[in-house]
């Protein structure tokens, strides 16, 4: 099994025209992943990659089933992607769109709380089932198949850490990042849920960062709910209060949003903490046995 996204994820590429979405949507298409449809304003007939192009998403549905839909649509008009998909109902909303306004996303995620929906990101890599499928920027290459489940705030830290499981033959359930914007649809929370009940995945990797007190409500999640070992690794030990550290998220602003904070909560719910990326895949060993 997997969380999310499996083999037969049919996938809708909205903005499938743009640099970004034409790129990755190619990418997808190699690793395997089931696109099935295209969404961009004024370029319906058009095919990407052999995929259709529709002017809307409501016309996609007409058409055929979809159960994901991955948005690469510019900020100025990404909310209005996010809504249209959500209107339609479509399972699985994945926004890799970055620069989305903070007022904007807390609009979304209350009119969604009323939605059949998932909405994973903004700001966020998405998601990928080793060897199966992807749905959003993550490098294929760098995964293997395998029962680590790995959810992170951070992209590019997650690449770096599933590059050392990878290495370590520590192979993969499903990644997920959940992005690292202030408001995000999806948390830390309900993939840890998620997790729980995934028969594939034995062991948790969070990847965390400053700012914010997600990582200290996993640590509650953690603590009452989680049976399978959870191993953590908090970036952003130095960095200093009020200044922004790579995500719009990842700012000491008030209190808990401090790295040893986090790491304390994770470490008393019972965690393994790793204070360097590398010693992910150690703890893993010692957690699994």
């Amino acid at each position: 099994m997997s969380i999310l996204i499996d083999a037969d994820t049919r996938v809708l590429v909205q903005g499938i025209t743009g640099r970004e979405g034409s790129f990755h949507t190619r990418e997808m298409l190699a690793y395997g992943a089931d696109v099935v449809a295209g969404v961009t304003p004024g370029k319906g007939g058009q095919r990407v990659e052999g995929v259709p192009v529709f002017d809307h998403v409501e016309v996609v549905l007409e058409n055929m089933d979809v159960d994901a839909s991955v948005i690469f649509v510019p900020a100025t008009h990404a909310m209005d992607a996010i809504l249209e998909a959500a209107d339609a109902e479509i399972p699985l909303i994945t926004c890799v769109t970055e620069g989305i306004p903070l007022w904007e996303m807390l609009r979304a995620v209350c009119y969604l709380q009323d939605k059949p929906v998932r909405l994973v990101g903004p700001n966020c890599p998405g998601a990928i089932t080793p060897g199966v499928t992807k749905v959003g920027i993550m490098p294929g290459h760098i995964h293997l198949p395998g029962n680590v489940g790995v959810v992170s705030r951070s992209g590019t830290l997650t690449y770096e850490i599933v590059w050392s499981l990878t290495r370590a033959d520590l192979g993969q359930s499903t990644c997920v990042g959940i992005g690292g914007d202030p408001v995000v649809g999806t948390s830390f929370v309900d993939i840890l849920g998620l997790f729980e009940e995934d028969s594939q995945t034995e062991a948790v990797v969070l990847i965390g960062e400053i700012g914010g007190q997600a990582e200290q409500r996993a640590a509650e999640f953690v603590q009452a709910e989680m049976s399978k070992p959870v191993v953590a690794f908090i970036a952003g030990r130095t960095a200093p209060a009020g200044q922004r550290m790579g995500h719009a998220g990842a700012i000491i602003s008030g209190e808990g949003g401090r790295a040893e904070q986090k790491i304390a909560a994770l470490r008393a719910a019972g965690a393994l903490v790793a204070e360097q990326p590398a010693q992910v895949s150690e703890f893993l060993y010692e957690a699994m046995g």
